[in-house]
């Protein structure tokens, strides 16, 4: 097995949460860099593209969230075989990376502009690609993405509906999901109750 170390901000969210995730559900080991955002400035200096999340493997440095969770997920498992079934994963992760592109520039907003922005999202593509999430989830059954069973679109979803509920997002409705997509909290909450995704959260709590 490579030597994997992953370098992202120290909370339970973001590009890089869902990688570290499925490697901790694979039982795959690696190094959890971590890192406070004051020191983001220094962090991104040694990055490609001054972005994290980054994945070194045996010394390698690789960039590019999507890729390396789809790398990740192949390591634990959490990723199809049938090249189709990969095809629906992949379209998954791509929509709500897609949807994080958006919203990513409010961040480096304050007040009124931050507010606007936000709001013209929350009545705008958010819901779309929260009705189309939810409309593809029920179409393959309603209780995983794709293959019928946890894959790592599950996680990406998982960590961004959660972050959408969370409070954390200013001028974001906490109850957004569920007016729009409900079926997406009850599979945030099934994915919640797995066995490895509680154990891995355990860890921190202890």
């Amino acid at each position: 097995m490579p030597q994997l170390k992953i370098t992202y901000f120290d909370f339970h969210g973001g590009r890089g949460e869902p990688v570290r995730l499925a490697l901790a559900i694979g039982g795959i080991a690696f190094d959890d860099h971590r890192f406070a955002y004051p020191e983001f400035a220094d962090v991104r200096k040694n990055t490609p593209f001054g972005q994290v999340p980054v994945l070194e493997v045996d010394g390698v440095q690789i960039t590019q969230c999507d890729s390396i969770l789809r790398y990740a997920g192949k390591l634990a498992g959490l990723y199809p075989n049938d090249a189709y079934q990969a095809l629906l994963c992949d379209e998954v992760m791509y929509v709500v990376e897609e949807a994080g592109v958006k919203l990513g520039p409010t961040f480096r907003m304050t007040g009124e502009e931050q507010k606007a922005a936000r709001l013209a999202l929350v009545n705008g593509s958010i819901p779309v690609y929260l009705a189309w999430l939810e409309k593809k989830l029920l179409a393959n059954g309603g209780d995983y993405f794709a293959d019928n069973r946890l894959t790592v679109a599950d996680l990406k979803v998982f960590i961004d509906v959660r972050t959408l509920n969370s409070g954390r997002l200013d001028h974001v409705p906490t109850d957004l999901v569920e007016k729009t997509a409900p079926a997406l909290n009850a599979h945030m909450k099934r994915i919640a109750e797995h066995p490895a995704v509680v154990a891995y959260y355990a860890k921190f709590s202890a």
